[in-house]
């Protein structure tokens, strides 16, 4: 355990992670022998909240671009979309924690996390791994696109987009997931 302060002055948890699996493993052993009587709370089965409906599908939208997010917003906004934005993929991963949105539209360079990783992340995650991405990036070439497809990214858009595009390619994936 300890910590680590980056070059923005924000400080980051290290945690060594192979000591608490093993203890956790312990944990469980002990439980399945019947030596530990009561399962200790952060073991319990986790229940989840019901989810509340939406009355308009929520986007999110994951670009370090300011400009990028607020045009993006608007344009979605202007379609009746409820959108959440993200600076790049930490902050992206922040958020998830707290909203699920229908959809993610998502840049591939970013700093801290990019693109990749993050669509990684979500793919890797049980709670998160549904949820369409589309990427949206200047880098159009040919080994982006089909790493992007490898990792399970839906839609592939080139900067910069059409509106029209956009919106069509939106509707196209919020319609087939809900079917």
């Amino acid at each position: 355990f300890g910590a680590t302060i980056m070059g923005d002055g924000s400080v980051v948890i290290i945690l060594d992670l192979a000591p608490l699996v093993r203890r956790l493993a312990a944990l469980r052993a002990r439980i399945e022998e019947g030596t530990v009587e009561k399962m200790p709370a952060f073991m319990a089965p986790v229940q989840e909240a019901p989810v509340a409906e939406r009355s308009k599908p929520l986007v999110m939208v994951v670009d370090d671009s300011i400009t990028m997010r607020k045009v993006t917003t608007r344009v979605l906004e202007r379609a009746d979309y409820e959108v959440a934005t993200a600076k790049d993929g930490l902050d992206a991963v922040e958020k998830l924690q707290d909203s699920t949105p229908d959809l993610l539209l998502l840049d591939i360079e970013m700093p801290r996390m990019d693109g990749y990783e993050l669509a990684t992340y979500m793919r890797n995650d049980a709670r998160l791994r549904r949820i369409p991405i589309i990427m949206i990036t200047s880098r159009t070439g040919e080994k982006h696109r089909q790493r992007a497809l490898e990792i399970g990214v839906e839609r592939y858009l080139g900067k910069p987009y059409q509106e029209d595009d956009l919106l069509r390619q939106v509707q196209e994936v919020l319609r087939r997931e809900r079917v």
